[in-house]
């Protein structure tokens, strides 16, 4: 392999591959001196409002006299790994790999160390285990729906709720608020998501509604406010935690401070300092109202990380990271308050307790069932509870394969296309799996049904690739597609979702529940790109369960770059031939020669060699911050190609900009005006009005992205810059999705060394714990059973 030899050369004048180069490749998707993406949370991590760069945001909490910020506090785990504890000072720095969770030491609970629900029904001497499994979940089940229906009661005027109540209350209200904390590791989460235990399919809600947000009255603002200033917070936390924490925010607060911990930016610390300054020497570690608060807390930040539930002893040590005197009494406690949800997750068939007689440990009266035990916030249980139930009702359905579909699939343009098309013929829910030239094939699919008369959509995580297609946002928000019939569900017989591995447990769970009865369902992705950039690993957990149809793609990548990337997926990072040029290395020594030389590849190599414009040029790189991160660049390239004052809050007309109207989401987009209405963009032709409030947190330029903000979207030319401080933030799943985004052109600007090749062949995805596997795989053991 070739490299580029000297400074001024264009890439394009020095075909190579990437070769084996520093080590230490981690986890992390992010520049380790600097924050990083957030697209999740792609998964996650998730695309990071530009308002989060620099730490934007609402300002830190006061009054917490020599205890520091957010870097001061204990991590709630560590790096993950063999036997690596979670002690030890905790960066500032956070990723936006979004599929954190190492193995822990820990994994596989003591249940005997951990609260039982307060809710789970022994089982009966008459009960089968399976039997006693269900009703307790059934029981825990109906636990639930009772909570939320009073939880959705209307409150009396004038009515004051206090202590548990309240602080019940105002967790629920933080959760619906889209509090999002900023995110912490969770690295000593299971390494595999385990058997779940069987739970009643739940009645199928008709088309989610959109809630509308909450504005908070000025009463309100100005109630908290006043509290605020006498716990000597930033006033500037009014609004923020007035919208978080409903009418009563100002009477919760005074109640139980450490409830500020429902907004984004404070941290524990600095809630504990607000606490103290409000209830003096009442404020201890071990308060019932904080060690409540506190573990909804952990599992929030669980949940931004990719998790769905973390295990109890790994909870249990992160709260004694807070300080928490006995972390197993706060756990118990809120449990028993109903703030979070316990479950038992067998871990396998029962073992045999101990005796000394054989014939009695074979009894099975004396087998014990190891389980682990998990805890999870009641949003994300629900989800992932609602998707396995929607997803086992989809398997189930039954269709016959007409001869009119084994025509379609004679006529297929690809053998791998005719086998997507038999196996969806006869079946409610397929999985589909392959690389990019892999996606013509549910494309196909899509044709072929419509051909047959079929309502059919075809949905893709990012906007683009043709006029037939929309975005999951979109279907699910209405704004395109076939839109719902009476019942709210899709009028559709058919719905293919390209880009399965963004969906979080949540997305997932709104879009299967609203596919209708008798209609079919099909998952298609590439496994090996970056996950969700919310909470799940949905399409993972999917293929892990194996109780539908799977069909794997052989048709390969084309060409060097396909070549290439395919190998990256396998843990290789092989050596390609490239006589067009499709691949170029080039090596730099330090971060600010990296940025010139992407600068001078997007504006003059990439465009001389190969004829593809500038704007057709994306820039991919580990994190935002550094001296070679999306903000370094992208200021580097606006001085090349859009020179400008940045009269319209740092933009100028013709800036590429990237809109983030929510997490997960990275829209490309231009600048075209600004009036007092707020920034104008242009998007694929259409006008977005960006208000003048939501431009700071909600758009940032675009020429330089990170790979979360990448994953769904592909360029003509691509180059990834992988600075040497960015050698931590590299992983398989990383190396994989950037290197793929290109169609014809690769470059790398190369100054991590032999980190590359570590972390193709060292570091995979790191692991979420969820549950979704568990619940699929129990639900088809159930049906499969007779009665």
């Amino acid at each position: 392999m070739s490299t580029d030899p000297q400074a001024d050369t264009a890439a394009a004048e020095n075909p190579a591959t990437p070769e084996a180069e520093p080590s230490a490749a981690a986890e992390a998707e992010a520049d380790p001196a600097a924050d990083t993406d957030r697209t999740g949370p792609d998964g996650s991590g998730t695309a990071e409002p530009a308002g989060a760069e620099d730490g934007a945001g609402p300002a830190a909490v006061h009054g917490e006299a020599g205890e520091g910020g957010p870097g001061a506090e204990p991590p709630v785990s560590g790096r993950g790994g063999e036997g690596e504890s979670p002690a030890g000072p905790e960066t500032e720095t956070e990723t936006g790999s979004g599929a954190d969770g190492g193995a822990d030491a820990d994994a596989g609970a003591d249940p005997e160390g951990t609260a039982e629900p307060a809710a789970e029904a022994p089982a009966t001497p008459a009960l089968s285990e399976a039997q006693a499994e269900l009703a307790a979940q059934r029981i825990e089940r109906e636990r639930i729906a009772r909570r939320k229906a009073e939880r959705e009661a209307p409150v009396a005027a004038g009515a004051k709720l206090s202590g548990k109540a309240a602080d019940l209350l105002a967790a629920v209200r933080a959760v619906e608020g889209g509090a999002k904390p900023s995110s912490v590791y969770f690295d000593d989460a299971p390494a595999a998501p385990r058997k779940a235990p069987v739970a009643p399919p739940a009645p199928r809600p008709a088309a989610p509604a959109a809630v509308a947000a909450s504005v908070p009255s000025a009463d309100t603002v100005e109630g908290v406010r006043a509290v605020l200033a006498r716990g000597g917070a930033p006033e500037a936390l009014a609004g923020p935690a007035a919208a978080a924490l409903g009418e009563d925010a100002a009477g919760q607060l005074t109640e139980n401070p450490w409830r500020l911990l429902s907004l984004p930016a404070v941290r524990p610390t600095q809630a504990d300092g607000f606490a103290r300054a409000l209830l003096g020497a009442e404020a201890g570690p071990g308060d019932e109202r904080r060690t409540t608060v506190l573990v909804g807390w952990l599992l929030t930040q669980a949940g931004l990380k990719g998790h769905t539930a973390l295990e109890a002893p790994v909870l249990e040590k992160a709260l004694a990271q807070y300080g928490v005197p006995d972390p197993a009494e706060a756990l118990e406690l809120a449990i028993a308050e109903g703030s979070v949800l316990v479950f038992h997750e067998p871990l396998g068939p029962p073992v045999a307790g101990p005796s000394e007689n054989a014939a009695d440990a074979e009894d099975a009266e004396d087998a014990e069932q190891p389980v682990r035990v998990l805890v999870g916030l009641e949003g994300a249980a629900m989800a992932e509870e609602s998707l396995a139930d929607g997803l086992a009702r989809l398997a189930a359905g039954t269709f016959d394969a007409s001869e009119d579909w084994e025509r379609a699939a004679g006529s297929a343009p690809s053998p791998s296309a005719s086998e997507l098309i038999r196996a969806v013929a006869g079946h409610g829910l397929v999985t589909h799996t392959g690389g990019e030239a892999a996606r013509a094939e549910p494309v196909a699919l899509a044709a072929a049904a419509r051909e047959l008369g079929l309502r059919v959509c075809l949905a893709a995580h990012a906007p683009g690739g043709g006029p037939d297609r929309v975005t999951v946002a979109e279907l699910l928000s209405g704004a395109e597609g076939p839109g719902r019939d009476t019942d709210g569900q899709f009028a559709l017989d058919l719905l293919v979702v390209l880009d399965a591995p963004q969906l979080d447990v949540e997305t997932a769970a709104a879009l299967v529940e609203s596919v209708p009865d008798g209609a079919r369902l099909v998952l298609c992705g590439d496994p090996g790109v970056l996950g969700s950039a919310g909470a799940g690993r949905v399409f993972a957990d999917v293929l892990a369960a194996r109780t539908c149809p799977q069909l794997v793609s052989r048709t390969p990548d084309p060409g060097p770059l396909g070549e290439l990337v395919s190998g990256v997926g396998i843990g290789e990072l092989n050596q390609v031939d490239a006589p067009g040029k499709e691949v170029v290395i080039v090596p730099v020594k330090d971060a600010g020669e990296a940025v010139h030389r992407a600068v001078q590849l997007v504006a003059e190599s990439v465009p001389r060699a190969f004829g593809i414009p500038a704007d057709s040029v994306q820039v991919i790189t580990p994190g935002h911050g550094g001296s070679a991160g999306t903000r370094a660049l992208n200021a580097a390239l606006k001085e090349r190609l859009n020179p400008g004052p940045g009269r319209f809050g740092g933009f100028d007309p013709g800036d590429r900009v990237v809109h983030v109207p929510s997490a997960g989401r990275a829209l490309p987009a231009r600048v075209v005006s600004a009036d007092a209405e707020g920034l104008h963009l242009e998007r694929a032709g259409a006008r977005i009005v960006v208000a003048k409030e939501l431009v700071e947190s909600q758009v940032r330029h675009g020429w330089a992205v990170t790979a979360h903000q990448a994953v769904g979207t592909r360029w003509p030319a691509v180059v990834v810059v992988l600075p040497g401080d960015a050698a931590q933030a590299l992983s398989r799943d990383w190396v994989y999705t950037a290197f793929g985004r290109g169609e014809r052109h690769l470059s790398v600007v190369h100054g991590v060394d032999q980190a590359l090749p570590h972390a193709v062949a060292e570091v995979p995805a790191k692991p979420r714990t969820t549950r979704l596997t568990g619940l699929l795989t129990a639900l088809a053991t159930a049906g499969a059973q007779p009665g």
